[in-house]
């Protein structure tokens, strides 16, 4: 499928989706506890196939709505299949929570999903007495527990998933969890963020240094009532919306749990654009944004709505350090490369990020979201700046945002 975008003019008020990231720790983290409650939770097809997964592995999860409620807690029966469709952060901290038990779990998705590694993570837990299998480090896995923790060492520069799943894992092993990070850390804010949710379920996280050691003591979760922010992930796709397509005000609460991708508001502001920041967002935007050079090591779901302001930059935008991007869902430094070309932009690529040289003048196109929810949607934002293009893979953007195309079509885009 592909929808059809013209050049269009936004007008009106947003707002912001939930934190699909806290959606996601937040149900796991319930369903470790039991008796809990997480509002304002996501409804996607991502978070789903995490509320799915805890039940398949015992936990009595359902979801109404915005509310996921948890009655008893994980505890497998026996051996169960999960399928985690298109989320890697399903698949690998229902890894994790599988080698906490000696029964047989298997995982799989969709055909994205089989595409990312695990071997990592399977590494860590077999060093603490699991048994696992893969297809070359890649899903279907099985995993088999029961771990005893201890001190455990993981690579920290392929995704911090894997080590968001060991932390969320370590106070119900037997003997707590050590974990040494080796090498650099990406994403690094994905950790403060798993760290901040285990301590509102009553687990503390001993940080012996930032990123690459920390102590987790043997333990248990406490039920509780959790409140999940707006996602910052989200907001970044909004203002650029705002910047390429109209004035739209965008209700936003990020509370104060940690978000990386909140970075954003300042990147906009180093182009030249003012971000007014009160009950709801607004941004003004200058007749072209000034450019720069940004390191994405932390936060590269930032890399697509930070690339598509190429097309209205007037200098360079260089984005560095995100050679993670393209273990994502897709190959995303190697796709916006390709797709964004197509609209006149000059765009560099290297191993770990992207030149986008402005163009006085853009081209309709059609460009090919690779079945990426954040690719779709940020395409999708380019063709509202441009007009005249398709953008494949609509049903995409039921992973993250699922309102995302009646709420662009409500703020006055032209897609269809």
């Amino acid at each position: 499928m592909e929808c059809r975008v013209e050049k269009s003019a936004l007008s009106g008020s947003v707002r912001c989706p939930p934190s699909k990231s806290y959606t996601h720790r937040a149900i796991f983290l319930a369903s470790l506890a039991g008796n809990s409650t997480v509002h304002n939770a996501l409804y996607s097809a991502d978070t789903q196939a995490t509320v799915s997964a805890c039940a398949k592995l015992g936990a009595a999860a359902s979801q109404d709505e915005r509310t996921v409620t948890v009655g008893n807690p994980i505890s497998p029966a026996g051996s169960t299949s999960i399928d985690a469709g298109n989320s890697g952060t399903t698949m690998r901290i229902a890894a994790g929570i599988a080698g906490l038990f000696p029964v047989d779990t298997s995982i799989t998705g969709d055909e994205s999903l089989c595409k990312r590694p695990m071997q990592i993570l399977l590494d860590a837990l077999e060093q603490m007495g699991a048994r696992c299998a893969s297809v070359d480090g890649h899903p279907p896995v099985s995993v088999r527990g029961a771990i005893s923790g201890g001190d455990v060492v993981i690579p920290g520069n392929v995704s911090s998933q894997f080590v968001s799943s060991l932390l969320m894992c370590a106070p119900l092993a037997k003997n707590g969890m050590g974990i040494t990070i080796r090498g650099e850390m990406v994403s690094r804010p994905y950790l403060d963020a798993t760290i901040s949710a285990m301590e509102k379920f009553g687990c503390a996280v001993d940080t012996v240094e930032p990123y690459k050691r920390y102590e987790v003591s043997p333990g248990a979760y406490s039920g509780c009532v959790f409140d999940v922010p707006s996602d910052a992930s989200s907001l970044a796709l909004l203002l650029s919306a705002a910047v390429l397509a109209g004035d739209i005000e965008i209700a936003c609460d990020l509370g104060d749990l940690p978000q990386g991708d909140a970075a954003f508001v300042g990147m906009l502001e180093s182009m030249g654009a003012r971000v007014k920041v009160g009950d709801t967002m607004r941004v003004i935007s200058p007749e072209r944004l000034s450019g720069g050079t940004f390191d994405l090591g932390d936060t590269p779901d930032l890399l697509p709505p930070l690339a598509i302001l190429a097309l209205k930059a007037s200098a360079p935008i260089r984005i560095t350090n995100v050679g993670h991007a393209r273990i994502k869902e897709t190959d995303r430094l190697a796709i916006i490369a390709s797709e964004l070309a197509k609209t006149g932009i000059t765009i560099h690529e290297s191993d770990d990020g992207l030149v986008l040289e402005p163009a006085e003048s853009h081209t309709g196109a059609a460009l090919d979201s690779h079945n990426d929810h954040r690719l779709f949607m940020a395409f999708c934002i380019a063709g509202m700046y441009v007009g005249n293009c398709t953008v494949t893979d609509p049903e995409s953007a039921s992973v993250s945002y699922p309102g995302f195309i009646s709420e662009m079509t409500r703020l006055g885009a032209d897609i269809a």
